[in-house]
């Protein structure tokens, strides 16, 4: 089972920037796929961004059209940690982000294609 913990939402003016982490346990973090989802109220949950493992020390992010550009998905395996980097931030951004590890590694886009999830963290752009 693995454990995830996402930390560093807020309240932050459009235009700005923020960086969000998950911190994840239970299993060899280095070869672990994650993604980063969203949901804003009266939505359903969205792809944003993931980072996925493809064997040996690679990786391959993949992003949602409506934050490419704008956000970064990166991670530090000697912390067990993954994180987004999200600037120039929209109001349309406003969302509870949430993430997600992939078990089988399949560099999905599908929520129901990730197996474990954090409890979310609240972003708010005002406008």
């Amino acid at each position: 089972q693995v454990h995830l913990v996402e930390s560093g939402g807020g309240l932050v003016q459009a235009g700005g920037s923020l960086r969000l982490s998950c911190a994840a346990s239970g299993r060899t973090f280095s070869r672990l796929s994650l993604g980063w989802f969203r949901q804003a109220p009266g939505k359903e949950r969205e792809f944003v961004a993931r980072i996925t493992w493809t064997g040996g020390r690679t990786y391959l992010a993949d992003y949602a059209d409506s934050v490419k550009g704008r956000f970064t998905i990166s991670r530090d395996n000697a912390k067990n940690t993954v994180y987004l980097q999200m600037n120039t931030l929209k109001p349309e951004d406003t969302a509870v982000y949430y993430c997600a590890s992939d078990e089988t590694n399949s560099g999905s886009r599908r929520s129901d294609e990730y197996d474990y999830w954090g409890q979310g963290t609240q972003v708010t752009v005002s406008a």
